[in-house]
């Protein structure tokens, strides 16, 4: 059955699936596990050259896929999974009508009626089992996964070896690491020993096979996430999965499902089985929408009920606001802006209501049980992050920080992988010890930070002055940064909003891979320097992080095909160019050089072919 309505269901309609100007999919099979196909995208130069990037887009951009929403996308895990034999199918929860905001099982099953063809039976652990990717990698074992993301990682480093073979350019642009362990080549063995140490994660819940590997750590490129999700006053499903589909298009590495609105189930099973990317959610947000927004109605039977819904429907990562302590909520007070997570402010009203210990706190070690059981990674949540520059590396933050430390090594006791949230809003003075301290406090498990910041004068612009602290803090050694866009603190982001905020986001986390030394990260770099020098505009525009953006601004003034082939655009005209200029010069010097080579060796010549003159005849 399908349901005529954008609000309960998406269609094929709606998502972009075109592949990206001047490229094409291609895939890299695995050595150790040859069945693996690891998806890159191919830039294709006019000069017969060819650049290797990353891709995070899925089957969207790829022209052989047979693409149908209403099913979703090829479980490419499903069988690496079963045939580790850990694992076992079992019915799962029964949907309730409170899951998607609902009173009664007649709504609900009108606003999941077009999702049926969605449903896949759960998952979980058999009995005794440890399905985590850090257990495994604690048992010395390479998983598929784990060649995947070394494959992936690399980006297909010896074809970019001509940009990288000027040695004594590379060392004078070597970058510096801050202690992080950057290898020349990535490999399955030293993503393993990451994964063991907890310096990594791989975010994938065993039921959401659709998820291509990735691998969020310091020693690997910067990744990135955006946010996606409904609320109460706006949005749809149909429109939540074309934002999915279009975040990942332009980069977005993970993403986050915030809604907070009415079919909340519903459109998480929607984006789930259409996912190429891992999915994260902030699950106290669907709990609260269960007590009908009564912070202090929540309790922990609601909550834990809520983890497993979504860990049985797919969820990568869930943000646990666990380590908000009762006595940490004082030390807000002087706060100019109070406590601005939202996960925070819900759970620092229930204690205060109640005068009691978070129960996040309390139970941890039973939400790790459920973690282990589905592989979901922890991304432990900054609820006391600071929310203007003037709160910024307080005694509350770091407070919570410490506390964050000692669950995580709760955590890793149990093999359950874990990742920290940051802030938040500090100026860029006060950056570098936000990773330090993490890095003390949290034992070096890998650093997840919205921004931060740098400044609070920039409402419509706060991608701007959030991707200056996210290129910063990505170069001191965090592993992903959370998108800001444009529409920040002033409303719900569209779709334009969220390509504007992940293109500012690659850009921040490329900077920092350049700046830290990762290998081959500067090939595309050297790429576009050469492609401009020789005013190859359609591999200019086809490089760039934007084509679309790119090729726009450009044909603003020279909309002609005839201008693609011209040595000037329209800022400088042809006679004011600096790189024609350049390129004049250099000719020129070629030339004179070669005519002073003619020169002297005529004059050679003229002297008898002798190497060495007798002077004193001319004297």
């Amino acid at each position: 059955m399908t349901i005529n309505n954008k609000h309960f269901s998406a269609s094929n309609s709606i998502i972009t699936t075109d592949a990206i100007s001047g490229s094409q999919k291609i895939y890299i099979h695995g050595k150790q596990h040859p069945y693996i196909k690891v998806p890159m995208r191919q830039i294709n130069l006019t000069n017969g050259e060819e650049l290797v990037v990353y891709d995070t887009s899925g089957v969207y951009t790829d022209a052989d896929a047979e693409i149908d929403v209403t099913k979703g996308i090829e479980p490419v895990r499903k069988d690496w999974i079963l045939d580790r034999g850990d694992v076992e199918e079992y019915d799962g929860r029964v949907v309730q009508p409170a899951d998607d905001g609902y009173n009664s099982d007649e709504q609900l099953k009108y606003a999941t009626a077009g999702s049926k063809s969605l449903y896949r039976k759960p998952l979980r652990a058999k009995r005794g089992k440890n399905v985590t990717q850090l257990h495994y990698a604690r048992q010395g074992i390479i998983t598929p996964e784990m060649e995947y993301v070394a494959i992936r990682e690399n980006q297909m480093l010896e074809w970019t070896k001509e940009y990288l073979s000027d040695q004594q350019r590379n060392n004078r642009l070597k970058g510096n690491s801050f202690g992080a362990n950057l290898p020349e080549k990535i490999t399955p063995e030293f993503v393993r020993n990451e994964i063991a140490q907890g310096r990594a994660v791989m975010p994938l819940n065993i039921n959401h096979p659709e998820a291509e590997p990735m691998i969020i750590g310091r020693n690997f490129l910067v990744k990135v996430n955006s946010n996606i999700g409904n609320s109460a006053t706006t949005s749809s499903i149909e429109e939540e999965v074309e934002k999915m589909v279009w975040a990942t298009r332009w980069g977005s590495d993970t993403v986050m499902d915030l809604s907070t609105g009415k079919n909340i189930h519903t459109t998480r099973d929607w984006i789930l089985r259409n996912s190429p990317v891992p999915i994260g959610t902030v699950p106290i947000y669907q709990a609260l929408e269960k007590v009908n927004g009564v912070a202090e109605d929540l309790t922990w039977e609601v909550f834990r009920d809520t983890l497993i819904e979504q860990a049985e429907q797919g969820v990568d990562y869930f943000t646990i606001h666990a380590g908000l302590l009762l006595h940490h909520v004082p030390m807000t007070t002087d706060r100019v802006t109070g406590i601005v997570s939202r996960g925070g402010s819900i759970m620092a009203k229930w204690m205060i209501s109640h005068h009691k210990e978070n129960f996040l706190n309390t139970h941890f070690e039973e939400i790790c049980e459920i973690m282990k059981a589905y592989d979901v990674t922890f991304s432990l949540g900054d609820g006391l992050r600071p929310g203007s520059v003037a709160d910024a590396n307080d005694e509350a933050q770091f407070a919570e920080l410490k506390e964050l430390g000692r669950l995580t090594q709760i955590a890793w006791k149990r093999d359950i992988q874990t990742i920290i949230e940051g802030p938040g809003h500090v100026p860029m003075h006060m950056i570098k010890e936000n990773m330090d301290k993490q890095l003390e406090y949290c034992h070096e498990a890998p650093f997840y930070t919205l921004g931060p910041l740098t400044t609070d004068i920039a409402p419509g612009y706060d991608h701007i002055t959030s991707g200056i602290g996210a290129a910063m803090i990505g170069w001191y050694g965090t592993a992903m940064l959370c998108y800001v866009t444009p529409k920040e603190h002033l409303g719900l982001p569209d779709k334009n909003d969220v390509k504007e905020g992940l293109i500012t986001y690659k850009l921040a986390a490329h900077a920092a891979d350049i700046a830290k030394g990762h290998p081959g990260a500067i090939a595309r770099d050297h790429a576009m320097s050469r492609a401009r020098f020789e005013f190859r505009w359609e591999d200019q525009f086809n490089i760039s992080l934007d084509p679309e953006r790119a090729r726009e601004y450009h044909d603003e003034t020279m909309p002609a095909i005839s201008a693609k082939q011209a040595h000037f655009c329209s800022m400088c005209g042809p006679k004011f160019c600096s790189m024609k200029i350049s390129q004049d010069v250099r000719d020129y010097s070629d030339e004179q050089i070669a005519q002073g080579m003619d020169e002297m060796s005529q004059k050679f010549k003229e002297t008898g072919s002798e190497i060495y003159l007798d002077t004193d005849k001319d004297r």
